[in-house]
């Protein structure tokens, strides 16, 4: 097993340095920060001094490689709109990001397998058929045009639930969360209910069709033989056989939940890192720009690597495989 992780972090360090390697390649010939952080009443000489004090006219290499090294101790930086360090500035939205993404992806793995298990054991019930017509729902609409009709329904109409911000906070050392306060608790529901649709879905129609698919094996059919009880095949047996896909599409979509979380913070005005990352886009705040796509290429790695191990530790033929040197 100790080989099979140290080959994995391998590949997740080629992978990073790739990353950072083509973010710092775009967002270096994209538009020119000097001429947004300057009015037009500069001159050319203010555009120079500036340059040079950013290090922008040093060759791309080094650029490349003081970039990499910085980040290496957590260090992007200074923004150029905001004229702060870009990790501060990360963490101080950090919170807000996490905790989204926290709340959207534990409604999307608690309702997607309950839901997907009941689907699977009543395939002809009316009441799978309704929920199958209803999950076309998270996965034909864009995620902010669902945003944007939750907010008229329960903010507008019905005036239950607000429609944007993060409400009130409270301050746990360098993290502020709103999870123990009423309004923020509010504030959180409906961009965790948007966010969490599309990978609720899939979740559920993965689970779906993998219980089906387990329940007509021969070895369930003789379970069932043997006069096992039914919770016993379908929860001991079935279930258990079933998660082993779901563990890698939960992980990747945990990681999509962070990555893509951009779009709902922007519907709904959420102070996180993905609203963070469109300001800068509008300015072309390229230390901020570079450090969230590292930010989130990390989280994608971190999270496919304990995929891997888990995978691993559930799949014995993984680890009969790795046993024999294939």
């Amino acid at each position: 097993m100790l080989t099979f992780i140290l080959r994995r972090l391998l590949q997740s360090i080629v992978v990073m340095l790739v990353v950072a390697f083509v973010a710092f390649l775009i967002f270096r010939f994209v538009g020119d920060p000097v001429s947004s952080m300057l009015g037009q009443d500069s001159t050319m000489a203010d555009h120079e001094q500036l340059r040079e004090r950013l290090g922008l006219n040093d060759p791309f290499y080094l650029q490349f490689f003081r970039f990499v090294a910085n980040a290496l101790q957590g260090e992007f930086g200074i923004s150029y709109r905001l004229q702060q360090p870009v990790t501060q500035l990360i963490l101080e939205r950090l919170p807000a990001t996490i905790e989204l993404a926290f709340a959207s992806a534990t409604i999307a793995l608690v309702f997607g397998i309950v839901l997907g298990i009941y689907t699977a054991l009543r395939p002809r019930s009316l009441e799978t058929a309704v929920v199958m017509t209803v999950s076309l729902v998270g996965v034909s609409l864009p995620t902010f045009l669902i945003g944007i009709g939750l907010i008229y329904v329960f903010a507008v109409e019905l005036k239950m639930l607000p429609s944007f911000g993060r409400g009130e906070v409270v301050n746990l050392g360098w993290w502020r969360t709103g999870l123990l306060t009423q309004s923020g608790l509010r504030s959180l529901i409906l961009p965790a209910i948007t966010l969490s649709l599309f990978q609720l879905t899939l979740i559920m129609r993965l689970v779906r069709a993998e219980m089906l698919e387990v329940l007509r094996t021969d070895y369930i059919r003789f379970a069932r033989a043997r006069g096992l009880s039914k919770r016993a095949i379908n929860f001991g047996h079935a279930l258990r056989n079933t998660l082993v896909p779901v563990i890698t599409i939960a992980g990747l979509q945990l990681g999509s939940v962070i990555a893509f979380a951009i779009i709902t913070e922007t519907v709904f005005q959420w102070p996180g890192v993905g609203s963070l990352f469109v300001n800068s886009v509008q300015v072309v705040d390229v230390p901020v720009m570079a450090a969230y796509l590292v930010f989130v290429a990390l989280v994608f790695v971190v999270i496919n690597l304990i995929v891997d191990i888990l995978y691993f530790l559930v799949d014995p033929r993984l680890r009969d495989g790795a046993k024999s040197g294939r």
